[in-house]
């Protein structure tokens, strides 16, 4: 059973980091706003690990072959503009860091409470990416609406 539990932390862990670096980079990039690039990125952080034994444990419980739901349903495959793959992937990462805070109550409280902030912080990002997203494309300055 723990190394299911470790499968869980891996997978979301994963789930969490790339859902951040997806956004992360639209920022970045695309409209080159270093302020929310940045916190983006300190937030992806979070998903580093700093225990070399959760590390292992993670990695040893990994096994991508088996996973039974790896193949994409047709609506994961369809993003219509930037704006659904911003929500998209915000919402990823919003229920990975709620899956993080809730499997982490097994093994060590305080990763549970840090998951739990970094949710909370994903929520308010998201409020200020898509307001300042609409503002953009209201005005013009959106490449791909």
């Amino acid at each position: 059973m723990e190394t299911k539990i470790y499968r869980i932390i891996d997978a979301n862990l994963n789930r969490f980091k790339e859902g951040i670096r997806v956004v992360e980079d639209i920022q970045r990039y695309i409209f080159d706003d270093k302020e929310l690039s940045l916190k983006l990125k300190n937030l992806r952080h979070l998903g580093n690990l700093k225990s070399l034994k959760l590390q292992i444990n993670c990695l040893n419980s990994r096994d991508a072959n088996l996973d039974v739901l790896k193949k994409s349903i047709d609506l994961e495959l369809q993003r219509k503009d930037l704006s659904s793959v911003l929500t998209a992937n915000l919402k990823r990462s919003q229920e990975s860091a709620r899956v993080l805070e809730e499997i982490f109550k097994l093994i060590d409280l305080k990763l549970s409470q840090v998951f739990k902030n970094a949710r909370y912080e994903l929520y308010n990002l998201e409020k200020e990416i898509l307001t300042k997203f609409l503002e953009r494309s209201k005005i013009g300055d959106n490449p791909i609406i």
